[in-house]
């Protein structure tokens, strides 16, 4: 890769300046401490990976119903705020940014991870066909979730609002507010997993009132510039679909782009599975909706990553797995060096093995 290739040019998501336009995509590692608090190893994991233009943090539970996987890290209180304060000034000194994805997992969720063992909660009481995870990590049949009250959806925008402002007190660049992937947004979204018939559910409109309130709130919190929005609107897992992915989510593009965020971070997965979660549909047919800055996500090597920037269908690209394996993937692309490959066994807990341990390319 040249020095000049666009992938190594600088570029501005809202406030947020970015030395090159490969992100590190978030990924859950199942690491964090007791409490759900971040370790130091988290810190050198992140600190390793701090070339890239930016980071995404793994996906962060706003509050204790929100966890769906063992040893996840949250941002609901001071213990783990302090810990993701060491994390961001360790990136920050190395020279990068990042931003905190926000999550909740709604009915992906067991209730093992639940206050007093209750339900996980979702928009309708539709279980998941197959099996999750429970608090031990063993295999178990998805529950049947409890289905919200409408008047419970207020609270957690609160949550939203105030995971948010803990992330800014943590020393975050910015979130990412994650409503792909079928956790709890997502589930709001898609008229697969929403039944209801009331102020959120039935329309699109209705169904996307509860991510509409967030991204308000959120955005209101700590700044538009400083919030990116991820969805995931072809994605079958969780036992995700919709009836019409490109009506949902092409309003849903063009509502949220009137609030000029920071980026709307599209990820792709879903596209090898045509109709898995619904009619399909060309992905890049959503960048003429969206006003601001795009970043794209799934499968993407040096030479799609370069092409997909210069064709104008994203103006940065997300990497997941080639993050983990080669922490300095910015300069393995400068170099056109070979990638490490990862170890896929390691991807969820354990310790540095396959975590901090992978070799840097020193030539």
């Amino acid at each position: 890769m040249s020095e000049t290739s666009v992938l190594l040019q600088p570029t501005v998501l809202g406030a947020i300046e970015l030395t090159n336009r490969l992100v590190m995509a978030p990924l859950t590692r199942c690491r964090a401490g007791a409490g759900n608090v971040p370790t130091d190893l988290m810190g050198e994991y992140y600190r390793q990976r701090a070339s890239a233009g930016l980071i995404i943090s793994e996906a962060t539970q706003i509050m204790p119903e929100g966890q769906g996987y063992p040893n996840t890290p949250g941002i609901y209180n001071e213990a783990q705020i302090a810990g993701w304060r060491k994390i961001t000034d360790a990136v920050h000194a190395a020279g990068g940014k990042i931003v905190l994805q926000l999550w909740h997992v709604g009915r992906v969720s067991h209730s093992s991870f639940q206050p007093h063992g209750a339900l996980p909660v979702a928009p309708s009481a539709i279980a998941i066909v197959g099996e999750g995870r429970d608090a031990a990590f063993k295999k178990v049949p998805f529950e049947t979730p409890r289905a919200l009250d409408a008047a419970e959806i207020p609270e957690i925008v609160k949550v939203y609002e105030l995971a948010a402002h803990h992330a800014i007190a943590a020393g975050f660049d910015g979130v990412e507010i994650h409503a792909a992937n079928g956790y709890l947004l997502d589930q709001f979204l898609r008229d697969g997993s929403n039944h209801r018939s009331d102020q959120y559910g039935g329309s699109i409109e209705n169904r996307a009132r509860f991510l509409m309130d967030v991204v308000d709130a959120v955005t209101a919190a700590v700044g538009a510039d400083r919030v990116g929005l991820r969805i995931s609107p072809l994605q079958p897992a969780n036992g995700m679909s919709d009836s019409d992915p490109w009506a949902t989510f092409s309003q849903v593009v063009r509502a949220v782009d009137a609030y000029k965020l920071a980026y709307l971070h599209v990820a792709g997965m879903g596209v090898d599975q045509p109709g898995a979660a619904g009619p399909a549909f060309d992905l890049n047919a959503l960048r003429p909706l969206w006003s601001g800055k795009m970043m794209v996500n799934y499968h993407y090597d040096q030479a799609r990553a370069e092409a997909a920037v210069q064709d104008g269908h994203a103006d940065v690209v997300a990497f997941g797995v080639p993050f983990i394996a080669n922490p300095d993937l910015v300069n393995r692309f400068r170099l056109d060096a070979p990638l490490n490959a990862a170890d896929a066994n390691t991807f969820y807990g354990g310790d540095a093995k396959g975590y901090t341990d992978y070799p840097v390319y020193l030539s």
